[in-house]
């Protein structure tokens, strides 16, 4: 099969191959670096120091201070309840589980902007169950940090659990037979032999849920209410600064989101690639 390959490949004119080359990285170029390039060069139009007066405006900081917040704890719960849920997929055998599995896909299907409706229809202040939440508890879900929360794990509920399903299924059950074999129970098991194994899966699929997190608008745009200092995120505060005809401060947030997210993308390229040696 790789004799074949190679001489595949040596058969390929060098031309054809610097063509393919040619487009790739035009393409690459036009859709991405381009892009790029602008947002930072309108960024920085008015010099570091206006740059930094924009980033640093209360609500934009405040902005920022929410998405990150936010997102972090989506992160943290989407580690803990997809490690558990990718486990309950592979280990056990029950009916429905064909539809548990597709159903955890389901909010990559579905447009944002229906998550937002879902969950507005759900927990309003006018619905049932918003009411209850205010009334009982004091907890206003929507048009507050809660319902960013819930809006957040919602869309970003996929990505631990199909980080964590594909090495669960390769590990070898032999060692987690023998504790069980030597008088272990089964929570010291998971926590000895199996979770080592999945920690940097876990991690890489926390971190994705983080960077989805930070960028994320459809669904938040309607259950945060976009109120400034209170519920309203960096990417809706830059919405309203392009609406407000303010492209610098819109520049300038979209900037920090770029850079938050270029740093979330090498890390987990790294701990990718950490996790692929620990497999080898």
């Amino acid at each position: 099969m790789s004799h074949s390959g190679a001489e595949h490949r040596a058969a390929t004119p060098a031309w054809s191959v610097w063509a393919m080359q040619g487009v790739a990285f035009a393409f690459l170029g036009v859709m991405v670096v381009i892009p790029l390039l602008v947002i930072l060069q309108d960024g920085l139009r008015e010099g570091l120091m206006e740059f930094w007066r924009q980033l640093n405006l209360p609500a934009a900081r405040h902005a920022l201070q929410l998405t990150l917040w936010t997102s972090a704890l989506v992160a943290v719960i989407n580690a803990v309840m997809g490690l558990l849920i990718a486990y309950v997929l592979v280990r056990y055998q029950f009916t429905g589980k064909t539809l548990l599995n597709a159903m955890v896909d389901l909010p990559l299907a579905i447009p944002t902007l229906v998550t937002g409706v879902m969950l507005v229809v759900l927990y309003g202040p006018q619905q049932p169950l918003g009411a209850w939440l205010i009334e009982r508890f004091g907890l206003k879900v929507i048009f507050a940090p809660p319902g960013i929360v819930i809006a957040l794990l919602f869309v970003t509920l996929p990505f631990v659990v199909r980080a964590v399903q594909p090495v669960l299924k390769e590990l070898d059950v032999v060692q987690e037979n023998a504790a069980a074999t030597l008088g272990a129970r089964r929570w010291t098991i998971f926590r000895r032999v199996v979770l080592p194994a999945l920690r940097l899966p876990a991690l890489s699929g926390a971190l994705l849920s983080f960077s989805r997190a930070v960028g994320e608008f459809g669904a938040i745009v309607i259950v945060a209410g976009n109120i400034p200092m209170f519920s309203q995120t960096a990417a809706v505060y830059v919405f309203g600064e392009v609406e407000s005809e303010n492209r610098l401060g819109a520049s300038v947030v979209s900037l920090a989101l770029v850079a938050i997210s270029f740093g979330l993308m090498n890390l987990i390229e790294w701990v990718s690639r950490r996790a692929g040696k620990g497999r080898v």
